[in-house]
């Protein structure tokens, strides 16, 4: 009997070509930027090499290393859940799997950095009339654009499951 294919690979897929793409940036970052010294690009948009040790929002940011650890395993926690959701999703579901394999790539990447330096790697700085949003990473986009495609595909099933009781 064939087994019921999955949106697994396309997921998987997404995943490496996310966490490439956040590790060659980051490298870029470290080696063509000084630290905290703002490249202007765009009015709005700096290159600022920064190192997060924290969370989100530099979140546990000031404590005294615990955090690194921690903040890898709930980092490996969900990666490993995300692996599981993507072999659950049929294959049809490519919006899905597309956003999950973002999170799951996003989630590795800062990981990774979290593991070999200490500190997440930052380098996209925007910013408006003084206000400056916390710096961030390529796999910091890809979680947020993530969570986006899956909140998409949860609303669209939910609807999709009140009009088939109607």
């Amino acid at each position: 009997m064939r087994q019921a294919s999955t949106g697994l690979p396309l997921g998987l897929g997404v995943a490496v070509a996310v966490l490439i793409a956040d590790q060659l940036a980051k490298r870029l970052a470290i080696e063509m930027l000084d630290p905290y010294q703002p490249v202007a690009l765009l009015p709005v948009l700096n290159l600022t090499l920064a190192f997060n040790p924290g969370a989100a929002f530099s979140l546990l940011a000031d404590e005294g290393g615990w955090q690194r650890w921690a903040l890898a395993a709930v980092a490996l926690a969900v990666s490993a859940y995300l692996v599981h959701w993507l072999k659950t999703l049929p294959a049809v579901d490519r919006l899905q799997a597309v956003g999950l394999g973002g999170i799951l790539g996003g989630a590795l990447g800062n990981m990774v950095d979290r593991l070999w330096l200490g500190a997440v790697v930052d380098f996209i700085d925007l910013h408006v009339a003084g206000w400056h949003w916390p710096a961030f990473n390529v796999a910091d986009s890809a979680i947020t654009v993530g969570v986006g495609a899956v909140i998409v595909c949860v609303l669209r099933d939910h609807r999709r499951e009140r009009r088939a009781q109607r």
